[in-house]
């Protein structure tokens, strides 16, 4: 190493524990190191600057949120959007990038879903491993969060998560362990306890499983705030308390005076920064500027693009025809909700085109028409009604005369925001009674929804034609529907979440434990592995979405490499005149198996352009990760000699094949079964 522990002052030890008075920095130590400087975040530079004692945040380019880039379904599109965002850390002389967030959506109710990817741990994790990719690959750091089972906001700073240990490994650990392959330079504690100890001292998942036997050998940092003892987060290995703790060097000092923790233990986690230094300077031939602003945002709107899902399409009312007379409802179709709230919410550089004028420039021949001066989004306020009820007139008036109402309603970042969850999955009462209302004088509405996460729309969906789910797509979102809406771009997105009916479908309801802890009780039966086992109906099921094209599956071939290592063939036509993208998802069941097993598990997934009238074979991979479970008894990933079934469908409930293998590891190796 070009800096040892050796080289420094105990004194100076104990300052390179905590970050620097800035805030968002570590300590140089008056130059004797680099100043790295950390920033959000996962969808755009959120680079707060408050080195002048008055925070401010610069404009960057705002991508969408990671729940639409999740539901591309393509690495290829997290590659690029870390590479994007990165470019302009470079541009800001910013070293480490304060994401990605792999949180399982264990509740559609999380404030904090929209930065998240899944409910799945699999498909997570390969995104995030895509992600971390491609920012690193521009000498960029970044930070694998928030680790672990920070799976809601509310009272997140001390409420306990109690997980059994096999729920923890199968569902809330895994993505981590699939994304720490792609070495991020960091990786940040969650603040709630688990299992009654706080994430930041939890020596058993920090120390023993996320060092020792998952291999991390990177930096440790806490969330800000997230430390309560800094002389147990030493000895559990975390390395850098964030922000600046002005008492943290007298705090350490005196704990190793009087022989709490050993030169050591210190020197572990000295190195660990010193590591992150050196990982920042040997990336410096990487980390230049090789983007426009234009070509930027070109990957923003590429990304929204692919993450656009459409959910429902009766009679095609989508996409809209050349020479159609709509009308646009809705303030957010002039100033759209492009990214949430908190530490993910960026400063768009860009003046965001009203969607009228970006359907105008898409259909030329079309009468577009826009209504405005409508308060659909948030939360409202008698005086908001009242406005309603003056306006609504002129909204109805047009939409009876159109052939296309389109209405854009969502929830803002004041709704899905840090720090605090959702108390409903509804929209606000005067965004259904306006999609009601709006499809009672003309059937063709369509209703785009701008949020985070699954919202319930069992109030109005029967009565409307057409939903697509824009999420937070960033500034380019309206550039984007255009697109979709117009038909000029196929859509190919799918949800990476399952939309239940009702909250009351969820495993933990509006629950939020007993403000000391919150236990897990569904164990592994997490998102759609919950609505399988109970036979629960849903609004749309994991992987769901509709596109222009069709496709047709066939000849599902298995090709035994090993007896955990198949090479799985199947072909996809695209029967349709139109040219998409189709995301084909692989499931595998354990038929018969002695611990409690999902009905279906995603193992793999592929995202294919298939031109009209093309035929594409696609290949995937399956290896002894596909077929395992974690076992408890045995304290690793296991499997089970017996008989599988392999399912490729469209979305976990539109299965279109099925094969079956079966599993005959040596006998040595297995446990008895009867």
């Amino acid at each position: 190493m070009k800096y040892k522990a050796s080289d420094f002052t105990l004194e100076e030890k104990f300052q390179l524990m905590t970050g620097y008075a800035h805030g968002m920095q570590t300590n140089g130590l008056q130059g004797k190191l680099p100043f790295l400087w950390l920033s959000d975040g996962p969808n755009g530079l959120r680079y707060l600057d408050t080195s002048t004692g008055v925070m401010f945040t610069r404009k960057s380019i705002s991508y969408p949120a990671p729940v639409v880039m999740a539901n591309s379904w393509s690495t290829d599109v997290l590659y690029k959007t870390g590479v994007g965002i990165a470019d302009e850390c470079v541009e800001n002389d910013v070293a480490v990038l304060l994401a990605p967030g792999v949180n399982i959506k264990r509740t559609p109710l999380c404030g904090r879903n929209l930065e998240y990817y899944s409910e799945d741990p699999y498909l997570a994790g390969m995104l995030a491993k895509a992600f971390i990719e491609g920012v690193q690959s521009k000498g960029v750091g970044t930070s694998l969060k928030h680790f672990c089972c920070n799976n809601r906001e509310f009272d997140r700073m001390a409420q306990n998560s109690e997980v059994d240990e096999r729920s923890l490994r199968e569902i809330y650990l895994r993505p981590f362990e699939i994304a720490l392959t792609a070495k991020p330079w960091t990786v940040m504690c969650s603040y709630n306890p688990v299992n009654g100890v706080y994430m930041s001292e939890n020596k058993k998942y920090l120390k023993g499983l996320l060092r020792e036997e998952l291999g991390f050998d990177g930096l440790i940092v806490s969330d800000w705030g997230a430390v309560h003892n800094r002389v147990k987060a030493l000895k559990a290995t975390l390395d850098l308390e964030m922000p600046y703790n002005a008492q943290s060097e007298r705090i350490l000092s005196e704990a190793y005076a009087a022989g709490q923790f050993t030169e050591e233990e210190l020197d572990f986690c000295v190195e660990n920064v010193l590591r992150l230094c050196e990982k920042f300077e040997e990336a410096k031939p990487l980390r230049k500027k090789t983007l426009s602003d234009e070509q930027r945002l070109s990957i923003s709107k590429a990304a929204a693009l692919e993450g656009i899902v459409l959910l429902k399409n009766e009679g095609n009312v989508l996409p809209i025809q050349k020479n159609a007379r709509v009308v646009i409802v809705g303030d957010l179709a002039e100033s759209p909700v492009y990214n949430g709230g908190g530490s993910s919410r960026v400063e768009n550089k860009h003046k965001i085109t009203p969607l009228a004028e970006c359907l105008r420039e898409a259909l030329p021949k079309a009468q577009i028409d826009m209504e405005s001066g409508q308060y659909f989004t948030g939360a409202q306020t008698r005086d908001d009604a009242v406005m309603f009820m003056h306006t609504f007139k002129k909204a109805i008036e047009k939409a009876e005369a159109a052939d296309m109402a389109i209405v854009v309603v969502g929830n803002n970042n004041a709704v899905e925001i840090e720090a605090t969850d959702r108390y409903t999955l509804r929209l606000t009462p005067l965004c259904e009674e306006m999609i009601k209302r709006i499809s009672a004088y003309n059937r063709n509405t369509v209703v785009v929804i701008e949020a985070g996460s699954a919202i319930d729309m069992r109030a109005w969906i029967d009565g409307v034609a057409g939903v697509v789910f824009a999420g937070f797509g960033g500034e380019a979102i309206n550039d984007a529907l255009a697109d979709i809406l117009s038909g000029k771009v196929c859509p190919s997105g799918k949800l990476t979440e399952t939309f239940p009916l009702s909250v009351e479908d969820t495993p933990s309801k509006t629950e939020l434990g007993n403000s000391f802890t919150e236990r897990y009780a569904e164990g592994i039966m997490v998102g759609y592995r919950w609505y399988d086992s109970r036979n629960l109906d849903v609004l749309f099921p994991f992987g769901y979405g509709l596109s222009y094209a069709q496709f047709e599956y066939s000849d599902l071939r298995l090709e035994k490499q090993s007896e955990t290592d198949y090479l799985l063939r199947y072909k996809i036509k695209n029967v349709s005149n139109v040219d998409g993208k189709e995301v084909s998802q692989v499931y595998v069941q354990d038929v018969f198996s002695m611990v409690e097993r999902p009905k279906k598990e995603l193992v793999a997934f592929s995202k294919d352009l298939i031109r009209a009238g093309e035929e594409k074979e696609i290949t995937v991979q399956l290896s002894a990760d596909s077929f395992a479970y974690y076992s408890v008894s045995f304290d690793k990933w296991y499997v089970e000699n017996g008989k599988f079934k392999v399912f490729v469908g469209a979305s976990s409930r539109d299965i279109r094949l099925e094969a079956s293998l079966v599993i005959q590891l040596d006998e040595a190796t297995q446990q008895s079964t009867r």
